[in-house]
């Protein structure tokens, strides 16, 4: 039971920004490219281990998006094709970001994750995790009329697009992942009154599309003993931004039904609603409370988190709970409205908080980075 996690993406470093612009202009070599990702991976190990979490990843660095694994990786999607989605802030604030489009039939060039995963491997031996998209959140990537000529409905896009994600995830456990979270934040378009509304006035139900959702999500997961699956679940996170609300409650059914046994939920504000759907969790499942806001650069206080866990405890025991940031800090490349040293606070609240709260974790006494750290 890890009791501190982090969600996935971390800031990326300015050298790191700069480098993948010359890439894409022809200016820089893939061996050259390479370099300059390992050491921004190797930096985001370093400062996972420097604060103390349990579970590291790779901060995400190799990818322009927490999806960007999928688009780079499989012959068929338009990168920005698809149609734009708002993000938006408390004050009104909005950004646009548009989404890929799947325009051809899907080819898979190389591996999703398995770069990500064997040089995590290669580099220590503290607890590490893989994210993967969901078919769900690809299920956005999907337009009737322009990806018609590709694939004549959704449904056989998504079934493709399963059978990708099912082999990369029997690819990562043969070489040795053991916790995998797959990342689905389309979700929220589940919870999220206002959006539940345009579904239906665009002829589709909500609740049918969630069932169909937890059936892919079962199907991408099932046939792997002894593996570790977690679900994490937002309201969209860009640049600070966010572009749904609600609570849980419309989709308990995937706290139900998924055959996950780890969730990974937001709950850093009243966006979130409160607690109480966590009943609903069968008692083999854990729950990562998202208190730690990732989007703020404001430092929450211990005794508040603290506060909060007990609180979910009235619909949870303790024992079933752990405690991370609400989502990564660069769900995109631009990366969330704070400082690299706000992050680092960040992360080192949720390993000290979770250590009193539940005793001594398995940071304390793992091995750290294999050879010299950065």
């Amino acid at each position: 039971m890890f009791r501190s996690d982090v969600v996935g993406s971390l800031l990326r470093p300015g050298c790191l920004k700069d480098a993948r612009a010359q890439f894409a202009a022809g200016k820089m070599t893939n061996a050259e490219f390479k370099r300059v990702e390992d050491r921004a991976v190797d930096e985001a190990m370093d400062l996972q281990l420097r604060t103390g979490v349990e579970v590291l990843t790779d901060g995400e660095m190799r990818r322009y998006a927490f999806y960007g694994h999928l688009i780079d990786a499989v012959e068929g999607f338009d990168k920005f094709g698809g149609w734009s989605i708002p993000f938006r802030n408390e004050t009104g604030e909005e950004i646009k970001h548009p989404r890929p489009l799947i325009v051809s039939k899907m080819r898979r060039k190389h591996p999703m994750c398995a770069e990500e995963f064997t040089y995590l491997r290669a580099r220590t031996n503290h607890p590490s995790k893989t994210t993967l998209v969901s078919a769900q959140q690809a299920a956005a990537y999907y337009d009737a009329e322009k990806s018609s000529s590709a694939y004549p409905t959704m449904d056989a896009f998504l079934a493709d697009l399963v059978d990708l994600l099912r082999d990369e995830v029997a690819e990562l456990v043969r070489l040795g992942c053991t916790y995998v979270q797959i990342d689905s934040p389309q979700y929220a378009a589940l919870i999220d009154p206002q959006i539940r509304e345009g579904y239906r006035q665009r002829g589709n139900d909500p609740d049918r599309l969630l069932d169909l959702s937890i059936e892919m999500d079962n199907a991408v997961i099932s046939g792997q003993p002894g593996i570790l699956f977690g679900l994490h679940l937002c309201r969209g996170n860009n640049q600070s931004k966010f572009y749904a609300s609600g609570d849980y409650g419309p989709i308990t059914k995937v706290f139900r039904r998924t055959n996950f046994r780890r969730f990974l939920l937001e709950f850093d504000d009243d966006r979130s609603g409160g607690f109480e759907p966590l009943a609903q969790i069968p008692d083999d499942r854990t729950v990562v409370l998202g208190l730690v806001s990732s989007k703020k650069a404001a430092l929450e206080r211990k005794d508040e988190l603290k506060r909060r866990i007990h609180a979910a405890e009235s619909f949870i025991p303790l024992e079933r709970l752990a405690l991370s940031p609400q989502c990564g800090f660069a769900s995109t490349l631009e990366g969330n409205l704070l400082s690299e040293a706000d992050q680092e606070a960040k992360l080192r609240l949720v390993a000290e908080t979770a250590s009193e709260v539940w005793g001594e974790t398995v940071a304390a006494t793992s091995p750290k980075m294999k050879g010299k750290s950065v």
